[in-house]
């Protein structure tokens, strides 16, 4: 498995976030700007709804943005942690169809973000590959590089999170 911690030579984005659908963006908390220099990615007001899988003080949203944050790792989730990464997907589908624009963001923007935003995609009708090869196309190539999340979202998170919980 392929995690940002395991493969320091994982680029950091050119944009701090990205639309993957109309409404519907990935992001991070780095990226790289126009000067080639690693910059911050702050959220202020530019999102109705901001989803965050890893939390940085100083890093926004502003108030009054709603803000759901759920850390967990870019390796293998448990059953509890599945549950939060398919309520969010959940959320950001509601918010979607409530006319809202939804940031789901992690550390690059590559892999949290991309299974949450993957699993939404899945809930509005497109298949694991469809889902993950628009996200490379509109994030980056190196959008859903974590190996096993690829397998979770090919196998259904409903259906690994039963199986993880069986296990526990």
């Amino acid at each position: 498995m392929r995690t940002r911690g395991e493969q320091p030579d994982v680029p950091a984005p050119d944009s701090p976030w990205s639309e993957i659908v109309p409404g519907l963006w990935m992001g991070g908390h780095e990226f790289r700007g126009g000067s080639g220099r690693l910059e911050f990615a702050v959220v202020h007001d530019e999102f109705d709804v901001v989803q965050s899988l890893l939390r940085l003080p100083g890093y926004g949203p502003d108030p009054g943005v709603e803000h759901h944050v759920w850390p967990i790792p870019d390796g293998p989730l448990d059953g509890t942690q599945l549950a939060g990464v398919i309520r969010l997907a959940r959320a950001a589908n509601e918010a979607l169809d409530a006319g809202r624009r939804v940031l789901v963001r992690c550390y690059h923007g590559y892999n949290r973000s991309g299974l949450v935003i993957a699993h939404a995609l899945a809930q509005r009708g497109d298949s694991a590959d469809q889902a993950i090869q628009l996200i490379r196309a509109r994030r980056s190539a190196w959008a859903l590089h974590n190996e096993l999340f690829v397998e979770y979202l090919r196998a259904g998170l409903t259906t690994v999170r039963l199986l993880e919980e069986l296990a526990e």
